[in-house]
Order: C-alpha cells, then structure tokens, then sequence
C-alpha cells in the first residue's frame, strides 16, 4: 500500500498554487495522473522520487517510511527504491544500450543475477541487437526501452513514469504500451504514469486520479472517470475526432481509434459542443452507435 499525503506551494502560471493531495494507492496497479498541464502532477512525481521537499505530509511505501514533515525525516532519492523514466530519456550518451542498464544495477546482487537481470530486460523490450549502441544512434522509440529497462534494473516497488510516450507516434506509442504492461506482468511493481492521452490510460491503468489546481477532484477507473455510467453496450471505444461532416440532416464524424478511422452517424445533438481534436467515447447501444465527447 502506498500511502501518500503531500503539501506544497508550487509557483504556476496564474501565481501561487498550493498543492494537497491525501491518497491511498495500492501497491502493484498502474495509477495514471491526468489533468492540465500545470496542475502539480510532475511535482508529485519529483516528490515521490525525493528530488522535491514536500513542505509538510508523510508519505509511507509498503509500511516504509520515506517521509515524516513531523519527525523531519527525509530519505533521499538513492534511499528509495525507484525508478524513473523522464520526459528526455536522461540516458548517458557515452555509454552503449548495456553499459547504461549495468550502471543503473544495484551493488548488493551477485554479478551473476545482474547479468540475468540485464539479460532479461533487453528480451523484454527487445533491444538484442541495440545493447552495443550508443543513445545518440537510436530513434525516440529505441531510447524509451531503454529507459524503461534501466529503470527496472534496480527493481524498484515504485516506477515513476512522466509522460514516456508523448513525443512518439501511435504506432510506436501502442508498441510501448505493450512493453509497459509485459515488464508490470513481470515484475508486479506498482506504477505512477503522467498521461493525456485517454486511450492510452484505458490500455494500460487500473486507477485514474485527476488533478486540478494542486487538487485530487476525482479518482477511479478510466471507465467510471471517462465515460457516462448510463452508457453501455457491446464495445466502448475511446478516440479523437477529425472531422465532423453535414449531410443532409445527419452529420458524419470521422473518429480515429488507434491506426483506424471509423465513421459514426450523429444527429445535430451528438455533435453540439463537438469539435475536431476532442477526445470521444463511440459506443454500440441496440445495434445503434453513440458518440460521447469525453
């Protein structure tokens, strides 16, 4: 169980905000933090890494505390057991694909269960004929598995993940995602994940909590937080909008779902308040489809 409340003035675009957050996850889910940008979800990232000091709160990882604002205990980073992937990959450009998994290695394990380790982590995410490479000869997508490998190296209870996928395009983003939930199967650590992207937290997240202003003001699954309860049907599916067409006294939307785009037959009310580039659920209700901006 990781048992997290935190509090922190943070300097945003709009001034001052304060950020309070009291929250209990528990240990081995992927939890997805979404919201705007600005809304304090690196910073709690930073400050479950213990590269941010909370200004008061506690925060206990499987009935570890890593930090107590009362007792003024602190632990730092290298005292934790994380890993963390950053938005620019942070790899060491002088060392090869393998040379940066066995630096991040812990000491205490014997140099044949680090070898294993590594092995295993570059079958995973397949990275065979990339290991004697180095960062600057890779592609965005080469450089994210690595990253992902080199933070599981030291087999952390927390992975923190900010954002890993946005600068890919969708076909390597789903490749990832894949190996995301192949190294959590294998490993059952528990996963914090900054997202916007809807479809990507429906495949990969148990829990989604949103975040406004330094606030927790809804927490759940992507279902329950995405989608109308009072919608159901055979298949819900999660895309973007790319056109929304008149034709006579229908419209038809263009909706791109993954690799796909399917046509969906709205009326004028479907598609009030819709625009191009929103996120929608498009669903199957009595053999008729439902569009829902979300």
């Amino acid at each position: 169980m990781l048992e997290i409340k935190l509090h922190k003035t943070l300097q945003a675009a709009q001034g001052p905000m304060n950020l309070a957050i009291d929250v209990k996850i528990e240990a081995g889910q992927i939890v997805t933090l979404y919201g705007a940008s600005g809304a304090g979800k690196t910073s709690i990232l930073r400050m479950l890494a213990g590269l941010l000091l909370p200004e008061q709160g506690r925060l206990v990882i499987n009935g570890r505390v890593w930090y107590d604002g009362a007792k003024k205990l602190w632990l730092k980073p290298q005292q934790r057991t994380i890993g963390y992937v950053f938005q620019d990959y942070a790899l060491f450009p002088n060392m090869t694909v393998r040379q940066n998994l066995e630096f991040a290695l812990p000491k205490k394990t014997s140099k044949q269960q680090q070898q294993s380790l590594i092995e295993e982590l570059i079958g995973i995410v397949a990275l065979q004929e990339l290991q004697h490479r180095k960062p600057s000869t890779l592609s965005g997508g080469q450089k994210q598995r690595v990253a992902l490998a080199r933070a599981l190296v030291t087999q952390p209870e927390v992975l923190l993940l900010d954002e890993p996928l946005s600068a890919l395009d969708q076909a390597m983003r789903q490749k990832l995602q894949d190996y995301l939930l192949e190294l959590h199967q294998k490993f059952q650590n528990t996963i914090i994940l900054v997202s916007h992207e809807v479809s990507e937290i429906f495949k990969v997240s148990h829990q989604v909590l949103v975040l406004e202003a330094g606030k927790i003001i809804r927490q759940g699954t992507p279902t329950q937080i995405f989608t109308r309860q009072q919608v159901s049907g055979k298949f819900q599916l999660v895309g973007k909008v790319l056109q929304i067409i008149k034709e006579d006294v229908v419209y038809i939307v263009l909706v791109l779902i993954g690799n796909q785009v399917i046509k969906v037959v709205a009326n004028n009310d479907d598609v009030q308040g819709l625009q191009t580039g929103d996120r929608v659920m498009v669903a199957s209700k009595a053999f008729n489809p439902l569009i829902q901006k979300i």
